[in-house]
């Protein structure tokens, strides 16, 4: 799953990626990825240590303000050209493929799994050269 969530809860080139181009770009990402990225808080809080119950709260505010959380009724009719096309790679990335197709948008990872998807997709470091011209 992408970890750009876990990149702006924890870190701050994230965040200001967010919050400087949301008037100009919607970011949107599968409910799963969400809810990944909660069930990592606390291990990745514990080892920063930092508590888990302001990170969550940071996710919380992303997923609110940033993010536009796509649920799964909305991606699931793209689940089958989703899965043929990360088959190769990582099969649970599917509903992050689903959400692209269904929004006609580049995946913003770190992840090579979607290399060779048929999706575009852009690193956090190179990200901005998309959202510039977007």
């Amino acid at each position: 799953m992408p970890t750009y969530f876990l990149r702006a809860v924890f870190g701050t080139r994230v965040n200001s990626i967010l919050e400087f181009y949301e008037d100009s770009a919607q970011f949107s990402t599968p409910d799963v990825c969400v809810e990944d990225a909660r069930r990592h808080i606390p291990e990745i809080a514990a080892s920063r240590r930092v508590p888990p119950a302001d990170s969550e709260s940071v996710l919380d505010k992303l997923a609110s303000k940033f993010l536009y959380v796509v649920d799964r009724s909305f991606y699931d009719e793209f689940e089958e050209p989703a899965r043929a096309r990360i088959s190769a790679r990582d099969i649970s990335d599917w509903p992050v493929v689903a959400t692209a197709l269904l929004l006609n948008s580049p995946i913003w990872t770190e992840d090579k799994d979607f290399l060779g998807s048929g999706v575009a997709t852009w690193t956090t470091r190179t990200i901005e050269l998309y959202l510039r011209d977007a």
